[in-house]
């Protein structure tokens, strides 16, 4: 197959590009991309589209997304995780009720500074090297939604809870603002994607699985809810084989366009019309 999805279970101590690589090696092609970033610290569903399926990337990129994340109390890192170095320690008081409450506060709209160690570009330029180069950098604010957040455990120094966010939400920020919250400081110690819109670790697969051919290659009917398959006659094959526009009596947001039972296009809905999306000529 020249085009699909494949949902891969992120091993930790890997970045999602690194992920990206080695998919782009073992199908043997440079088009391969994946639909939201996950810090090498972090596990889980990483969403990978490849060859002409990239152009889903920022439509799956925005899809929610839910994690499982424990917080270490007392300890405060540049990286916010616990993989950084450490700038602070503090002792911390709190009871389950407390931290019930906190998460709960953080439900809906949430005001968030995003991470100096993140991919954010200030005037051309990644804040992570600003932080490598220990330049000073306003952090820009962004609103955010916490669809849902709830309590898992507490034991020790260790709060481990789910969240399901919107796209843009770093959770490393989230669990800064929860310890300050908690009148203490705290890190993130770990991080685990375990849904990504209707994808989940249940169908995904890892490295060892991937390499081993031992996975499931996802199509576009998988991926789009509201997408129907429409058999083009000869003149309308004519419109679409040159990207032209069409008129179809028709209210999916997505038509998968065949002439002759061969993939021809992706359409999508344009008010009364429908215009090209994806080119599979």
């Amino acid at each position: 197959m020249n085009n699909g999805i494949i949902i891969v279970n992120k091993p930790s101590n890997y970045t999602s590009r690194d992920i990206v690589n080695i998919i782009s090696k073992k199908l043997g092609t440079k088009k391969v991309g994946h639909t939201g970033t996950l810090d090498p610290l972090a596990t889980g569903v990483l969403v990978i589209c490849f060859g002409k399926y990239t152009k889903l990337v920022n439509i799956l990129t925005g899809l929610t997304k839910t994690y499982i994340a424990e917080i270490k109390l007392g300890l405060k890192t540049d990286t916010l995780d616990i993989t950084g170095n450490i700038l602070e320690t503090k002792p911390f008081n709190v009871t389950k009720e407390q931290i019930m409450q906190v998460l709960s506060s953080f439900k809906g709209k949430y005001h968030m500074e995003v991470p100096l160690y993140s991919a954010v570009k200030i005037k051309g330029k990644k804040l992570y090297e600003y932080a490598r180069e220990q330049k000073e950098v306003s952090l820009p604010k962004r609103d955010v939604n916490i669809y849902d957040i709830k309590l898992l455990d507490f034991k020790d120094d260790i709060i481990k809870f789910e969240v399901t966010v919107e796209k843009g939400t770093y959770i490393r920020s989230l669990i800064r603002d929860i310890s300050l919250k908690l009148n203490t400081v705290g890190t993130m110690y770990s991080l685990i994607r375990t849904k990504q819109g209707n994808f989940s670790l249940a169908n995904s697969y890892t490295l060892d699985d991937i390499l081993n051919n031992n996975y499931k290659i996802l199509d576009i009917f998988d991926v789009l809810e509201d997408i129907k398959l429409y058999e083009l006659n000869e003149l309308e094959y004519l419109k679409v084989k040159n990207g032209n526009i069409i008129s179809l009596p028709l209210t999916n947001n997505y038509l998968y366009l065949t002439y002759k039972e061969k993939p021809i296009a992706i359409y999508k809905k344009d008010d009364d019309s429908y215009k090209a999306f994806i080119m599979l000529i």
